[in-house]
C-alpha cells in the first residue's frame, strides 16, 4: 500500500447514552456508554468493546492474509479477547488487551507454524501497532 487510506464513520445520538454508528456502506451499529459507568446501557456495543474488538479482528484478518500468502492450511480460527480498563494517572485507559486465538490445523505438522504465523500477525497488525495499549496473546492451536 503506497497511498494513505481513510475510513469514515458517522455517529448520531439517539437518546440518553445511546447513539447509532452508521459508516457509509456498512450496517448500522447501536453504541452506548458501558453499563459500568453512570447512565450506561447494558446489551449495546460500547467504545471499550469496539476498541478491544478492533485489535481482535485485526489479528484475525492479518493472520488470514499471512496464512494465505504462506499457503498455510488450517481447519478453523476463532478467538476471544479481554480488555482491562483501569484508572491511571492520565485518566481511564484500556491498559491491556489479551487475545486468545484458537486455530485448528489438519495435523501435528502445522502446530508450530500456526504459532509462528499468529505471532507474526500480531507483529504486523496495524491496529495493535497503532494503539499504545499493550497487546498480549494467549494462543491455542488444535489438531482436527
Amino acid at each position: 500500500m503506497s497511498e494513505p487510506h481513510t475510513y469514515h464513520t458517522r455517529l448520531e445520538w439517539k437518546e440518553g447514552r445511546i447513539g447509532t454508528e452508521t459508516p457509509p456502506g456498512l450496517p448500522a451499529l447501536s453504541v452506548a456508554t458501558p453499563p459500568e459507568f453512570p447512565g450506561g446501557v447494558p446489551g449495546i456495543w460500547s467504545p471499550e468493546h469496539l476498541f478491544v474488538a478492533a485489535a481482535e479482528v485485526c489479528l484475525m484478518t492479518t493472520f488470514l492474509a499471512i496464512a494465505e500468502n504462506s499457503k498455510f492450511e488450517f481447519v478453523s480460527y476463532r478467538s476471544e479477547a479481554e480488555g482491562t480498563l483501569e484508572k491511571t494517572e492520565a485518566g481511564f485507559q484500556i491498559t491491556r488487551i489479551v487475545i486468545r486465538p484458537e486455530v485448528t490445523v489438519p495435523s501435528d505438522d502445522g502446530v508450530e507454524k500456526a504459532h509462528r504465523l499468529i505471532e507474526k500477525a500480531e507483529k504486523y497488525c496495524l491496529i495493535s501497532n497503532s494503539m499504545k495499549t499493550s497487546i498480549g496473546l494467549d494462543i491455542s492451536v488444535h489438531t482436527a
